[in-house]
């Protein structure tokens, strides 16, 4: 009895790990994919503020002068998709993680 109470017990352990470190790797994946999209977002913000200095319909050249001091990391952001615009396949396979 003691043999079988036993084993049970490993059993519920091994099940217990696997789901703690599944569960691990879920959120690492959640937390991941959120920071993706937060850029993205960014990204779009900063089109849509400084839309202008592409060719873009922007707001007011007034409302876009206002926040351009606190859109310095959007401005980076920018620029670094400007270097990667040749090569928009890159940047999906990289954020969906295909290998």
């Amino acid at each position: 009895m003691a043999m079988i109470k036993n084993a049970m017990i490993r059993i519920k352990n091994a099940i217990v790990n696997t789901w703690k470190t599944a569960d691990e790797v879920a959120r690492y994946k959640a937390v991941d994919r959120l920071e993706d999209e937060v850029e993205e977002m960014e990204y779009i913000f900063a089109v849509l503020c400084q839309g202008a200095f592409i060719g873009m319909p922007a707001p007011p050249e007034r409302i876009s002068l206002d926040l351009l001091p606190d859109m310095e990391k959007d401005l980076i952001l920018l620029m670094e998709r400007v270097e990667t615009a040749n090569e928009p396949l890159s940047r999906l396979f990289s954020a969906f993680d295909i290998s």
